[in-house]
């Protein structure tokens, strides 16, 4: 969210530089402790706001007596804008996101300390080799947690917003209705409670922990200890602020480093727009709820990630990848991915088809953007209201915005469970009559989204086994004592160009694509109900795939810049030269080639030798 970037972005370089002075399992403890905070408030505006009303022209009580939402001279809707301008000020005047927007931005502050000084605890007393494993395991443990956190959302979306305070029988709407808003307070407290619990284990952890693999060395451990006392006190004599523009300069001046932020600017664009807008993808292009949608997206695609994390992982640890092979094998999985991720513009199905919008009152397509057609012959005199969403499902097979634009005269039943009868525009052999809500999309569409789901899974998979890989290739890139600010800084980047824009600009442009939109109280325009799944197909994977292209010419840039250079901590001669010198016989002549600070590329240093 945009919000909780901003709390993000006021303190991450600073905590991340500042914080590797100070107890960095205690800034994360605290970091917990103030998200929770911050998802409390959050949820607040349910309790202290009205209750939700939908827009609808059918009576929620089930009384018929008046059946003023059917096809009747002189009817009128349930659902109007309101005629007291009192009200409809203290709806504009209303303060209830603040609560939000005070709450995201706590939650943004919390977050700070988390990945830029967890990562620098992991790389400081880890193995080197070890180091990608670990990485791979924080990294899926911020998989599992959105898992857990869709499949929660998922239970909550298919809950009614106002819960215990309404009669859920007397709704005339269902989870897979657009107006339907579930109870999203819920998680927002259980996830409060949660992170207030998971900070207490930061709070017993050691400041430094001992070098892995050192453990048995005594000698080494009490010379490392001694070490790190000079630099504490050097750095207290000194001011921990001495170093901070010289490692903002050397990160600025690192032409791997920069290109790898630019690289992950593009990318996350690309990927926080297609997560963001994926449950509403999935709901206008095959017709799922939102709770479907949300739980498919857990299913599928992040049980996947996790696994490719680990193996990742894996064999950075197994096969002692190098940096510069880490570099090809990030760049060369996530081209193979992106080519896949053309695949999806062939699951497509078509629009719903509803009448006055996307097909004539006969069935027939029409252009989509011809005006109002709204009114047709058959319920011209119906008086019907014209802007209110609140569709019915003929048995012709088309969809209707209201029953009494479906020209609807009667009807049973109460609830969800309402059937309108004697339909004068929909045209079938026997009696006419619809049912609330869209038609289904059928079996085909149903196929289609099976084989998006299972692209995207693989897709998750094959991206997810290069990005450990390409964080290595981030990390080892820069000096030791720079990986915090350095990790601060491109998290920080990626927010401010990426995190928040993208929703913004990407909502918008798949606004233009709606093809109806919802009123409010007061009369002014809602939430879209309905968009013209094409072009928005177009939006949505199109824009993507785009951004993502770019990003490759920075990519190849970094494998031949690696070619020629050395990174901190590597030896020139190592690899497949090493090898070569040690069958030979040049085993030492290649050691000594190590002491050299001049940077050679392998052809030149197999001349040499």
């Amino acid at each position: 969210m945009p919000f909780q970037a901003e709390g993000n972005l006021l303190l991450i370089i600073f905590v991340s530089y500042f914080g590797t002075q100070l107890h960095r399992p205690i800034l994360i403890g605290v970091g917990c402790v103030v998200m929770g905070v911050g998802c409390f408030l959050q949820s607040l505006p349910h309790f202290l706001m009205d209750r939700y009303e939908y827009e609808s022209t059918v009576s929620v009580s089930g009384n018929l007596s008046s059946n003023s939402f059917l096809c009747m001279e002189n009817g009128t809707q349930i659902f109007r804008p309101t005629e007291d301008p009192s009200d409809c000020v203290k709806e504009v005047k209303s303060l209830m996101w603040v609560y939000v927007l005070v709450g995201n931005i706590i939650r943004g502050i919390g977050e700070t300390p988390i990945m830029p000084l967890g990562i620098s605890y992991i790389e400081d007393f880890a193995k080197s080799e070890n180091s990608p494993l670990y990485i791979g395991f924080v990294e899926t443990g911020a998989i599992i947690g959105p898992l857990i956190g869709l499949l929660l959302a998922s239970f909550c979306a298919n809950v009614y917003v106002d819960t215990g305070s309404v009669n859920t029988d007397d709704l005339t709407i269902t989870p897979t209705d657009t107006r339907w808003v579930g109870a999203w307070w819920f998680g927002f407290l259980i996830c409060a409670g949660v992170n207030v619990l998971t900070a207490i284990p930061f709070f017993f952890l050691p400041k430094m922990l001992p070098k892995e693999g050192l453990k048995n060395n005594a000698d080494i451990i009490k010379n490392d200890k001694k070490e790190k006392q000079k630099e504490e006190v050097k750095k207290e004599k000194d001011g921990i602020t001495k170093d901070f523009l010289p490692f903002m300069k050397s990160l600025l001046c690192n032409p791997i480093y920069m290109l790898f932020i630019l690289i992950s600017i593009v990318q996350f664009n690309a990927f926080v727009n297609m997560f963001t807008f994926m449950p509403k993808y999935l709901e206008q292009q095959y017709g799922k709820s939102a709770s479907d949608a949300i739980f498919l997206i857990g299913i599928y695609n992040l049980p996947p990630i996790c696994i490719g994390y680990i193996a990742g992982g894996l064999i950075m640890k197994k096969f002692k990848i190098t940096v510069k092979q880490a570099a090809h094998i990030g760049c060369w999985l996530s081209l193979i991915e992106y080519l896949l991720h053309f695949l999806c513009f062939l699951m497509i199905c078509d629009n719903s088809s509803v009448a006055g919008i996307t097909t004539t009152y006969k069935g027939m397509q029409q252009d989509l953007y011809v005006g109002n057609t709204i009114l047709a012959d058959c319920n011209r005199d119906c008086n019907c209201p014209t802007k209110t969403w609140d569709p019915v499902c003929g048995n012709n097979g088309v969809s209707y915005m209201s029953a009494c634009l479906a020209g609807c005269e009667t009807s049973v039943g109460t609830g969800i469970n309402m059937v309108f009868q004697n339909c004068s525009c929909i045209q079938t052999s026997g009696n006419s009559s619809a049912v609330l809500g869209l038609c289904d999309k059928g079996h085909d569409c149903s196929m289609m989204l099976q084989y998006f789901l299972i692209l995207s899974a693989i897709g998750s998979f094959i991206y997810s086994l290069s990005a450990i890989p390409g964080y290595m290739v981030l990390l080892r890139c820069i000096k030791p004592e720079e990986k915090s600010l350095g990790v601060g800084l491109h998290t920080f980047c990626t927010r401010v160009f990426a995190g928040i824009p993208a929703p913004i600009y990407f909502g918008a442009l798949a606004d233009s694509t709606c093809l109806h939109w919802g009123i409010l109280k007061c009369g002014e325009s809602g939430a879209c109900r309905i968009y013209d799944s094409a072009y928005f197909r177009y939006i949505y994977l199109g824009l993507p795939a785009a951004l993502r292209g770019t990003s490759y010419i920075p990519a190849f840039l970094i494998l031949i810049i690696l070619k020629k250079r050395l990174l901190p901590g590597e030896n020139a001669c190592s690899g497949t030269v090493l090898i070569e010198a040690k069958v030979t016989g040049k085993e030492n002549e290649c050691k000594d080639m190590n002491q050299n600070s001049k940077v050679l590329n392998d052809d030149e240093l197999k001349t040499k030798l």
